[in-house]
């Protein structure tokens, strides 16, 4: 629409409608006999500002969040011990827009791409496919070096060049959960908001079942004997806000949920988050499959040595627990399990779940989908106490409470074992064990406090692993079995960072980096990095030499912040004995005193 006109000029206002192809465009002047002139490119995106755009979200301060800020964090670790790690997005870095775009284009359906619902299902598809297919079998295939880098993930925007030329480094099944990280960038990149979330001790692979088995041996460990799913310690995915016009009642936030069968990508399905809350299973094809994520029971069997099955009386896992995100506008993490499930225990809960398992039970048939029923007499009660969290290197301080209620005596058998487990739930090593018979008087109780020693292993827990602390005991006479579990993060030597809350821009900022060797070896060939957009023009790095045992090394650093706001400094290390460990700190930087900050 020509908006004014004189001899010489005429100024062109350019509107789309709201349902208009996403990508890049040419603006073309026709003159009537002359060839086309061409004004200008330019390229459209969703707009989360517009009242008519499928993904207009209406809060500031929440599109500020997901859709502009590049400085993430995103949530590992177990639900008792929730570590917050540094992301950087990189949505604004200056070949983002056309990476996601040429990602897009993989799809043939361009009519389709104005559909926020069709492009956010075609990206989750295109990177799960993507990361299939340069997925390496394991980590632990490969030399220390060679591990050290494929766990150096910073950010989004290394691992989606890489994805997107087919060239460099992929990704490993033991980090495949980056997957979320990199399809939020993406997202956020073509205007959708979009945001990281972890869910802590998630059933999956179970098929949309809702009853987890795990088995254990004699000895207390889980091994996978007639196993069909299991318990993560966390599991991370990608939620994006839009409206659905085709499924009414079901806006807002929804979970990209690629789905594989065999091995083989069969679709990325789009799942609003209340659909999960309410348990209405026919509203998408993999509803079910979330919903048993957070909402499945678990049980644990006992493995004879004669290869017979006995149910142990332990306490049903909570699955489901400590959904968590980064909250808008700082760096706190937000629990947001309530948009997921109806409190535990409360009416509403059992509601849906009393109507999703009826939904899914054949007529004349049982669901199977709840733990079987104990009768036992003489019952035995068994608690477990462990800190969430130990350094590597350290002690395990725990106790194990048996209590007999009885008015008998009971001879019990108590076996006590450490091993250690990925994320995703697999065996990673087997570390330590311990037996014990002993009689436990009537109406008794009998605590034994230990500590355990890192040093007491077998061998040293893989990287990127987490401890599993299990205790069964078995009343001789009855046969009875119960147990617990307890998970342990790892925690490894934390990089302080000292700085001020505000800086100004453009004058020197000074910063103090120390780290504590708490280990008996001294920490050899330490190598810092630091780097943070808007404050340090490149990545800078600097060899500190070693940190002798039970010592602190201190250093300081100095740069210039070149950007107004809040900005975020990473600081990362490697040594001999450890790598990339980081931590970040954000500072405020404001205009010099007397200067607009707008200029």
């Amino acid at each position: 629409m020509v908006e004014e006109r004189d001899d010489l000029s005429w100024t062109i206002s350019v509107t789309t409608p709201a349902n208009a192809v996403i990508g890049h465009y040419s603006l073309l002047l026709h003159v009537r006999r002359r060839k086309p002139r061409l004004l200008g490119q330019f390229t459209l995106l969703f707009n989360p500002w517009a009242r008519v755009d499928a993904v207009f979200l209406e809060n500031e301060a929440q599109r500020g969040e997901y859709l502009l800020n590049q400085n993430g964090l995103i949530y590992l670790g177990t639900a008792d011990c929730i570590q917050a790690e540094a992301w950087d997005f990189g949505q604004f870095e200056r070949d983002a827009v056309d990476l996601s775009l040429d990602l897009l284009s993989m799809d043939q359906q361009v009519e389709e791409w104005g559909n926020p619902v069709h492009v956010a299902r075609i990206l989750g598809a295109l990177l799960h496919a993507l990361k299939e297919k340069n997925v390496l079998p394991s980590a632990q295939t490969q030399d220390i070096q060679e591990r050290a880098k494929l766990h150096k993930r910073r950010g989004s925007m290394p691992i989606l060049r890489q994805w997107v030329s087919g060239r460099g480094r992929p990704v490993c099944d033991g980090q495949a959960w980056v997957l979320a990280a990199v399809a939020c960038t993406v997202l956020r990149c073509l205007g959708i908001p979009a945001r990281v979330i972890t869910t802590f001790t998630a059933a999956q692979g179970t098929g949309g079942e809702l009853l987890v088995n795990e088995y254990y041996n004699e000895e207390g460990f889980q091994n996978g004997e007639g196993q069909r799913g299991r318990i993560w310690i966390f599991q991370m995915y990608t939620e994006c806000w839009m409206s659905r016009p085709d499924l009414p009642g079901y806006s807002r936030w929804q979970i990209l949920n690629p789905t594989a069968r065999d091995g083989v990508l069969e679709a990325c399905d789009l799942v609003p988050v209340r659909a999960i809350k309410e348990g209405i299973l026919g509203l998408t094809p993999t509803v079910l499959d979330l919903f048993a994520a957070v909402n499945a029971s678990c049980v644990v069997w006992k493995c004879r040595g004669d290869g017979t099955l006995e149910l142990t009386d332990s306490n049903t896992k909570y699955l489901g627990n400590n959904i968590s995100t980064k909250c808008v506008g700082c760096d706190r993490c937000e629990d947001i399990t309530q948009n997921y499930k109806y409190p535990e225990g409360s009416v509403q809960e059992k509601e849906v779940l009393e109507r999703v398992q009826k939904e899914r039970m054949e007529p004349g048939e049982d669901s199977g989908t709840s733990p079987p029923t104990l009768k036992i007499a003489n019952p035995l009660y068994l608690l477990l106490e462990v800190p969430s969290s130990l350094f590597l290197g350290g002690d395990v301080p725990f106790s194990v409470t048996l209590i007999n209620p009885s008015d008998q005596d009971m001879v019990v058998h108590l076996a006590v074992c450490v091993q250690a487990m990925y994320y995703n739930g697999i065996l990673a090593a087997e570390l330590w064990r311990k037996k014990a018979t002993f009689t436990l008087v009537a109406n008794t109780a009998k605590t034994a406090t230990t500590t355990l020693s890192c040093a007491s292993f077998d061998q040293s827990p893989p990287e990127n692993s987490f401890l599993r602390l299990i205790a069964m005991a078995t009343h001789s006479k009855s046969g009875l079995t119960c147990f617990a579990q307890e998970d342990i993060a790892i925690c490894r030597p934390r990089l302080v960072i000292e700085m001020p809350e505000t800086a100004e821009q453009y004058q020197p900022l000074k910063v103090s980096v120390s780290v504590h060797n708490f280990l008996d070896v001294p920490m050899e060939d330490c190598m810092i990095s630091i780097f943070g957009r808007g404050l340090i023009h490149r990545e800078r790095s600097y060899r500190l030499g070693l940190v002798q045992p039970r010592k602190t090394l201190r250093t300081q650093f100095q740069f210039t912040p070149t950007q107004v706001g809040l900005q975020r400094l990473t600081v990362e290390m490697d040594c001999n004995v450890f790598q990339n460990l980081t931590n970040y700190r954000s500072v405020t930087v404001v205009a010099p005193s007397g200067v607009n900050s707008q200029l």
